[in-house]
C-alpha cells in the first residue's frame, strides 16, 4: 500500500505528464531545488522551477512518466522519497527516453507534502 510520500510524488508526475505547469508548481515550496540536466545548473526557489517547467510547453509533448521502486521514510514535517522514475516524450518532434534513480525531499505544509528537492540522475542506456 502506497503512503503519503507515494501518493504525493505519483500526483507530482500525473500532473507532470499533463503538462499542467501552473498546477505542478503548486507542489513546490517556496525554497525549493532541482537541477536542469539541459543547462547543468541548480534552480533554487519556486518560480525557477516554475519557469524551468513552463518552457517545455512549447517544445515537450505526449509526456508519460512511470515511478516504481519507491522507498519513502519520515522524520517529523521531512519527507524523503528514492524512487526510479522511467519517462517519455517528444522533445522538439523526437522521441526521447529516460531512466533515472531519482531522490525527491518533500517538507510538510499544513495537511499537504510539498517538493522541497527533486534530484535525478538519467542513466545512460545499456546494451
Amino acid at each position: 500500500m502506497a503512503g503519503e510520500l507515494e501518493n504525493t510524488v505519483r500526483g507530482f508526475y500525473r500532473i507532470l505528464d499533463k503538462m499542467d505547469f501552473v498546477s505542478l508548481g503548486r507542489n513546490f515550496t517556496d525554497d525549493a531545488q532541482g537541477i536542469d540536466e539541459l543547462s547543468r545548473k541548480w534552480m533554487r526557489g519556486r518560480s525557477q522551477l516554475e519557469d524551468y517547467f513552463k518552457q517545455f510547453g512549447p517544445v515537450v509533448k505526449d509526456i508519460h512518466s512511470e515511478v516504481r521502486d519507491v522507498r519513502e521514510s519520515t522524520s517529523g514535517d521531512t519527507g524523503l522519497l528514492t524512487c526510479w522514475v522511467e519517462q517519455d516524450y517528444t522533445l522538439e518532434g523526437k522521441r526521447q527516453h529516460t531512466s533515472a534513480p531519482t531522490t525527491i525531499v518533500l517538507r510538510r505544509s499544513g495537511a499537504e507534502w510539498r517538493v522541497a528537492l527533486i534530484h535525478s540522475a538519467p542513466l545512460p542506456e545499456t546494451g
